[in-house]
């Protein structure tokens, strides 16, 4: 993958805005639990940011998708994950399937204000007892006429205590968990208050302080059949397709977040004086931030080349969890490593490297677990063991 001077430019234009818009208000929204998405969204929408590589007719800028790889790396300067995660969602995460496989009428309803901001948007596919094997979930879309009934709930679901829709992934009927599944856009809030039978819970992390994280209720809440995404049945398929650009996607964030970690662990460890010299000058800190620093390129080199397949229509699911395993380790590799040369201080609140420690250890978790992802590459190599599922988890 080669960035142009157009890519460059796309990647200057979204630096200036986090730098402008988002970094400056990290530190309040940190503390709030919460920031103001729909602000944020309709400001990042007016410059084209949530629309990359989505359709000119829906808002979009139609671009291929290594422009949504430079996005995502001009992304990950946002100095706290909970809001670089929320940006994700709504570009990567909810959007794909329904930009891909929605009608023209439902594309028009939810993918537009999508892109332009207008709306917030989260996806539903965990539960409480189905994170990484999503062919249990238990959540029903009971047809009624020309109408789904929706009964179940949804957990750990970012943006959901301000979304206006969740793409949601439900038993729509009995049968083979794998295609009995459709993804349904559903309404979460009309004129700003929740539809009737959607209550919701927020859920307090250890991490990503600024995300809104909720668990969502349904209870006989009534969604038309139109708002189906393609065709019934195929939800499984279509969200499997979806969770390859979230990993991916998610990795490419990563890069920029890791970097920066290293480069503020190299300013402090310079300052700071121990035993008549700085914590830097000591072989063991400069050696082993080395390694880290190869080991972040060596990942790069790996998302790149799962992107160039991906635009040459070829899959690249075996490519884009080897990069979602390897962020996810180096995650917590590099965020270690480096609070451990704050000594003190980095045990503290008051420092990007420690929001970095308890942001990033969710990535070996949310989105497909480690485990989920080493089962995915064991089946590429054929040596996955007989009556072994393989499934996925929405962050």
């Amino acid at each position: 993958m080669h960035f142009t001077g157009e890519h460059v430019a796309l990647q200057d234009s979204i630096k200036q805005f986090v730098a402008r818009e988002i970094n400056p208000y990290i530190d309040e929204w940190e503390k709030a639990g919460i920031f103001p998405a729909h602000e944020l969204f309709r400001k990042a929408g007016e410059m084209g940011f949530l629309g990359i590589t989505k359709p000119v007719e829906y808002g979009g800028l139609a671009l291929d998708f290594s422009y949504e790889i430079a996005y995502c790396e001009a992304i990950g300067s946002i100095a706290a994950q909970g809001v670089a995660t929320a940006f994700n969602v709504q570009t990567d995460m909810a959007t794909p399937a329904l930009a891909r496989f929605g009608s023209d009428e439902l594309r028009r309803e939810f993918l537009v204000p999508s892109v332009t901001g207008e709306y917030v948007a989260c996806i539903g596919v965990s539960e409480t007892g189905a994170g990484s094997d999503v062919a249990t979930l238990k959540t029903r879309a009971r047809q009624d006429g020309d109408d789904y009934v929706i009964n179940g709930s949804k957990m750990w679901i970012t943006n959901g205590t301000q979304a206006d829709w969740i793409c949601l992934l439900a038993n729509t009927s009995d049968g083979v968990p794998h295609r009995n599944k459709s993804l349904i856009c559903v309404r979460l809030r009309q004129d700003g208050k929740l539809v009737p039978g959607v209550s919701m819970q927020k859920i307090e992390k250890i991490g990503m302080w600024s995300s809104d994280t909720a668990q969502i209720f349904f209870d006989d809440v009534r969604v038309p059949q139109r708002n189906r995404i393609g065709e019934e049945g195929k939800g499984f398929t279509y969200q499997m397709l979806q969770f390859q650009e979230e990993r991916l996607t998610a990795a490419t964030r990563r890069l920029t977040v890791l970097s920066q970690v290293i480069e503020d662990t190299i300013e402090y460890t310079r300052n700071r004086m121990v035993f008549g010299k700085p914590i830097l000058d000591n072989q063991v800190v400069h050696f082993r931030l080395a390694e880290l620093k190869t080991e972040i390129e060596a990942l790069r080199a790996l998302i790149y080349r799962a992107g160039d397949l991906h635009m040459a229509g070829q899959d690249m699911t075996e490519l884009a969890s080897m990069a979602k395993l390897k962020v996810g380790r180096l995650c917590r590799e590099v965020t270690d490593s480096c609070l451990q040369y704050w000594g003190g201080m980095g045990f503290t609140l008051e420092n990007p490297v420690s929001r970095a420690y308890r942001d990033l250890r969710i990535v070996s978790i949310g989105g497909g677990a480690d485990e989920i992802m080493l089962q995915i590459i064991c089946k590429h190599m054929g040596i996955l063991p007989k009556r072994t599922t393989l499934s996925g988890q929405s962050a």
